[in-house]
């Protein structure tokens, strides 16, 4: 599995600090009760998951002084049988419940998100889909990097991070600006050569539109599966008729789980779903203080 722990900048670390201070604003009064005696806590999955979140749940008990020893490696599908040992965090007492339940909540998420991702992924592969799968920008406000980090091992592509990251001009964008050629010129404009354009289109007379305005990804959204593969060939040999094959043609809207090998095709070089992170079932993890 590809270690993504270098991925993480120095910004996690301070998202872990806002964390742990939004869980305790004032007095950690469970801190007072039970002391600084040195402890052993054990991680137990409890449930079907992919694990997800170890740097992050890392930085949560580093920050408290505590450390942390692994038994399984981020990325490992777990199906445990009652309950599984998968790590063991030592520190004091009021460290380990000072950091519980911030920690929990980022590991059981993202690997929450990382399992659906990776069901998907497999899903992918049975079909034979050759496209690019990824998540969406409808993320938990707070929680994005969290739930970003659990798409990425769970096998699949993060899309754009964030508005910075790639231009995407929606029906909103269009609207404002009186036309897609005009939304992609002023786009142009502002991104320069660095950054890709992206544009909403509800039919192909509007993906035209945006090829012929300079659009690097036209984004086929709210089509039906065979409405998709229709439109989809047609646009790509229309264009490739004319010599142009810059542009890639991106799926989105309603896909899910259950539908998307209804939009798996060969014309299609992007399927976007926001089923990898919304709606997700959180993965059972408990911490439970040795006795």
């Amino acid at each position: 599995m590809t270690e993504f722990t270098h991925l993480l900048a120095t910004n996690y670390k301070k998202l872990i600090a806002q964390y742990l201070e939004e869980d305790v604003p004032s007095f950690d009064y469970g801190g007072y009760v039970v002391g600084e005696d040195e402890k052993v806590a054990i991680l137990y999955c409890k449930a079907e998951g992919v694990l997800a979140g170890v740097p992050l749940f890392n930085e949560v008990f580093k920050q408290l002084g505590c450390r942390v020893e692994w038994y399984v490696k981020e990325g490992e599908w777990l199906k445990p049988q009652g309950k599984q040992e998968i790590a063991r965090v030592y520190g004091t007492a009021r460290h380990i419940l000072l950091g519980e339940r911030t920690a929990l909540n980022i590991i059981c998420r993202c690997s929450g998100i990382a399992l659906r991702s990776r069901k998907v992924l497999e899903l992918q592969k049975e079909k034979g889909f050759k496209g690019v799968i990824a998540a969406t920008r409808k993320t938990t406000p707070g929680f994005r990097l969290v739930e970003k980090y659990g798409v990425l091992v769970g096998g699949l592509d993060t899309h754009r991070m964030d508005l910075s990251s790639m231009i995407m001009l929606k029906d909103n964008h269009i609207w404002s600006a009186g036309s897609i050629t005009k939304a992609v010129q002023a786009a142009r404009r502002a991104g320069g050569f660095a950054l890709k354009i992206e544009v909403e289109c509800q039919s192909e007379e509007e993906a035209d539109e945006a090829i012929a305005a300079g659009a690097d990804i036209v984004m086929l959204d709210n089509f039906t599966g065979e409405g998709l593969k229709k439109a989809a060939k047609s646009i790509k040999e229309r264009w490739a008729a004319k010599g142009v094959n810059h542009f890639l043609i991106e799926s989105s809207g309603g896909i899910t789980y259950e539908t998307c090998a209804n939009y798996f095709c060969d014309d299609i070089d992007v399927l976007s779903m926001s089923t990898v992170t919304q709606g997700v079932p959180h993965v059972d993890f408990s911490l439970k203080i040795s006795h």
